[in-house]
């Protein structure tokens, strides 16, 4: 776990606009100061990440969003006091002070304050809010470790703080508050039961509301195939991620029937399988009710 020399070591490289990776509770981050535009812009470069695709930003604090806000409505307020710190982003109108590099040009902006103790400290010794996306190169497999930070970037990794396995494992859910009522742009782990799901409408091309979505996004190097009933690919040597129906496959293993243990599962599973020169990974569909919305949303991606 990383000790306070090397969270003060971050602040101080974030507060001078360069690159840090960090732990949350959802998956490693790769943050920079989000009121420096020419810091986020590193971001983007380090990731191949297209300027579309816009980046969450982190607090320390309610009080803190509500300084990034150019409104913060009851709903938000209440998000905020039930699910913070926590896997939830929310989605509101932003203030000038935020540059438009973090939001892809529209007007609002995702604030999330992140539950994992190291990304709390390092958010309140650098003094700034941290935009971050995925600690990762662009549509590759999210990490969940400082080792899968690592693989991801090799020596341009930049500097790193460990946390350990992240807790939850799949990014965060991202619900965008309006006037006219609370609309999910991404599911996760944090189900809001009121909010509505978001009809898809931004294509490839334009700013998207929200990160990840991307058609294909969250995806290992290996090819991903969702199977149903163990009826595998024939050709080749592949790996298998079951629930239900076992099957006869080169490298295997049963995941989790409880979606949250699921979702801290996934990605290192992924990771692990995607380094053992498979053909494919095959996995078995999880069913298709709210509880594992975000889990399919991450695999039908995945699989693109």
């Amino acid at each position: 776990m990383a000790n306070k020399n090397e969270i003060e070591q971050a602040a101080r490289i974030v507060r001078q606009g360069g690159l840090v990776a960090f732990p949350t509770e959802t998956v490693y981050g790769l943050g920079a100061n989000a009121l420096d535009a020419s810091a986020v812009r590193k971001i983007f470069t380090l990731k191949g990440r297209p300027a579309t695709s816009p980046l969450i930003v982190h607090v320390g604090s309610i009080e803190q969003a509500k300084e990034l806000a150019a409104e913060w409505l009851p709903e938000a307020e209440r998000l905020a006091r039930q699910y913070w710190p926590g896997p939830l982003t929310i989605v509101v109108p932003k203030k000038s002070v935020i540059p438009d590099e973090v939001t892809a040009g529209l007007p609002t902006v995702g604030l999330r304050m992140p539950r994992h103790p190291v990304a709390l400290e390092l958010i309140r010794e650098a003094g700034v809010p941290i935009a971050a996306p995925s600690a990762n190169r662009f549509t590759q497999l999210s990490p969940t470790t400082a080792e899968h930070v690592r693989q991801a970037f090799g020596p341009e990794t930049p500097f790193l703080l460990d946390g350990g396995p992240c807790e939850v494992g799949l990014e965060s859910t991202v619900i965008s508050v309006t006037r006219e009522g609370m609309e999910v742009l991404r599911p996760g782990m944090a189900h809001v039961s009121d909010a509505i799901a978001a009809a898809a409408g931004e294509g490839e091309g334009a700013a998207h509301r929200s990160p990840g979505q991307h058609r294909k996004h969250y995806s290992p190097k290996t090819r991903i195939v969702l199977v149903s009933r163990g009826h595998l690919p024939r050709e080749g040597k592949g790996a298998y991620l079951w629930l239900d129906y076992n099957a006869a496959a080169a490298g295997k293993q049963r995941m989790p029937e409880k979606p949250e243990e699921y979702a801290a599962k996934l990605y290192s599973a992924l990771h692990k399988l995607d380094r053992q020169g498979f053909d494919w990974i095959a996995v078995e569909l999880p069913p298709d009710v709210p509880d594992w919305a975000a889990i399919r949303d991450r695999l039908v991606r995945a699989a693109y």
